[in-house]
């Protein structure tokens, strides 16, 4: 099996990630069968791309309190004690443990962090492209999806009313620093 992985338009460097273009998106099963939707609007991070994709790494900040569920009151109570507590714990974060490839994709091990409890969790993730913006420096966009349990990471509200697991999918867009 080779280690290297040959991505068209690959460019190993930093990467910072922008958050007015990435998105990341959750969603659970609400009394079993409606789905509750939702966005994290805030995000930072680097995406340190090396020369062999397998030994890159990703370290990402999500603003808790940046919930975005459309319904006011619901973000209200997703940042309390419970569910988010955003008070106490503002950040979620993700830092990689190693890259694996799977067929096409990219499997990124990393430890996610939330309320405090850390747990390993892998990220299916796909790379979208390589490209020139507007302003001329080079974006990589991917995607990126995961499964969550809420009850592994500290959420504690919802109960039976709640499906333990959020799949949450993630589209992300990097400018690379000079």
């Amino acid at each position: 099996m080779s280690t290297q992985v040959n991505i068209p338009g690959y460019a190993a460097g930093t990467w910072v990630i922008d958050s007015a273009r990435s998105e990341i998106a959750f969603k659970v099963r609400m009394l079993g069968f409606l789905p509750a939707r939702g966005t994290f609007d805030e995000v930072e991070g680097t995406i340190v791309l090396a020369q062999n994709p397998l030994d890159s790494s990703v370290n990402a900040v999500i603003r808790a309190g940046s919930v975005n569920t459309k319904n006011k009151r619901r973000d209200q109570d997703i940042q309390h004690a419970g569910y988010l507590n955003v008070e106490q714990y503002p950040t979620i974060t993700f830092a990689s443990t190693g890259v694996r490839v799977d067929g096409e994709n990219f499997l990124v091990d990393g430890d996610l962090t939330a309320l405090a409890v850390t747990k390993q969790t892998t990220l299916t993730l796909s790379p979208k492209g390589f490209e020139t913006g507007a302003d001329g420096k080079q974006v990589v966009r991917f995607s990126a999806t995961s499964a969550v349990s809420l009850k592994e990471i500290g959420v504690t509200k919802g109960g039976a009313f709640i499906n333990d697991t959020s799949t949450v999918t993630l589209e992300i867009v990097a400018t690379k620093q000079d």
